[in-house]
């Protein structure tokens, strides 16, 4: 393995830790919410809304992101290919999941 490779797996672990070090700050409502609905709201939509949900699905994206970011570096590690391709039902997962979960919030908020 050359030294390249090794950098790149240690680039994808630490992204992969960062991301479950926001998922774990947004699980416990810490820190500034990374989601579109808090940072488009405006300061007086900031001040009324309830945020639980919104940390909770950043939350959740950040974990699966970061267990995407696991199996990229494990790729990377291995030297396999096919390995990397479970990424892409995570990512669909992801996106299906921010998607759906958005849905239902607005739908709740009304």
């Amino acid at each position: 393995m050359t030294a390249v490779k090794i950098v790149f797996a240690i680039v994808f672990f630490a992204v992969a830790g960062l991301l479950l070090l926001f998922g774990i700050r947004s699980f416990m409502e810490r820190g500034f919410l990374l989601n579109n609905a808090y940072i488009y709201a405006t300061k007086e939509e900031r001040k009324t809304m309830n945020k639980k949900p919104y940390y909770r699905q950043s939350a959740i994206v950040f974990c699966v992101l970061s267990i995407a970011f696991v199996i990229i570096g494990l790729s990377v590690l291995f030297q396999n290919g096919n390995i990397g391709l479970l990424v892409i039902p995570i990512a669909v997962l992801a996106i299906i999941y921010a998607i759906v979960s958005s849905v239902l919030n607005n739908k709740r908020k009304k």
